[in-house]
C-alpha cells in the first residue's frame, strides 16, 4: 500500500516540486518498531526494516527520522523511527534531528485527550514522533536559507550540504542515514 520504492503518485509529485525549486522536507514515518500477531497466534515485535513511509521514499525529499532531544550520542536512533533502506535499495532517511517528548502545540486528538481525562484547556504538551523531527529540520534550512539566500531554489544542493555536514553517531546508514543534523557546521561548510 506505501509503494516503498520512491514511484507512488505522492513520491512522484514531491520529486516533481522539488525539480521545481522547492525544498520538501517529510517525516519518515514510526513504524520502525513493530508489534504484530503471526499466523501460529503469537504476538510478536520487532524491529523492521524497509519501514519508511510515503512520500519518505520520494528520492529528492529530505526524509527525516528521529533521536532523543538531549542524548542522541547516548540512546541513537528513537526505537519507533522508521528505518531504511526503501524497496528499491535506496539510503534513507536522509538525516536525523530530535522527535522524542518535544513540547507542541496541543491540538485535536491531543487536546481532547486531556479533556478527556479531565484537565483544562492544554495549549502545549510533549509529544514523540519523526513529525516532531522534521519541523527542525524545515527550521534548520529556513534559518539557512535566510543567511545564504543563494542556494534558495536550488534544493538538490540544499540536501546534499545538510547531508554532508552531519554529526555522525556511528548507527547503521539504514537507521541514521547521514547522521545527526548540525546547522553550526552547514553554516560554517559554505
Amino acid at each position: 500500500r506505501w509503494f516503498a520504492c520512491g514511484q507512488s503518485p505522492l513520491c512522484v509529485e514531491v520529486d516533481r516540486l522539488v525539480r521545481s525549486g522547492v525544498v520538501v522536507v517529510v517525516s519518515a514515518g514510526n513504524g520502525g518498531y513493530s508489534s504484530f500477531i503471526a499466523a501460529s497466534g503469537l504476538v510478536q515485535s520487532r524491529y523492521s526494516d524497509l519501514s519508511i513511509t510515503d512520500p519518505g521514499n520520494a528520492d529528492m525529499a529530505i526524509t527525516v527520522g528521529s533521536t532523543h532531544r538531549e542524548k542522541p550520542h547516548t540512546y541513537g536512533v528513537s526505537y519507533f523511527s522508521s528505518r531504511g533502506p526503501t524497496g528499491d535499495g535506496r539510503m534513507k532517511p536522509d538525516l536525523l534531528a530530535p522527535g522524542e517528548r518535544i513540547v507542541s502545540c496541543a491540538a485535536g486528538v491531543e487536546t481532547q485527550k486531556y479533556k478527556d481525562g479531565g484537565l483544562p484547556d492544554v495549549l502545549y504538551c510533549e509529544q514523540s514522533g519523526t513529525s516532531m523531527a522534521a519541523p527542525h529540520v524545515s527550521g534548520a534550512i529556513a534559518a539557512f536559507l535566510s543567511v545564504r539566500s543563494e542556494f534558495i531554489g536550488e534544493p538538490e544542493q540544499v540536501k546534499e550540504i545538510f547531508k554532508a555536514n552531519i554529526i555522525d553517531l556511528h548507527r547503521s546508514p539504514a537507521f541514521q542515514g547521514a547522521g545527526l543534523m548540525d546547522l553550526m557546521k552547514v553554516l560554517q561548510s559554505v
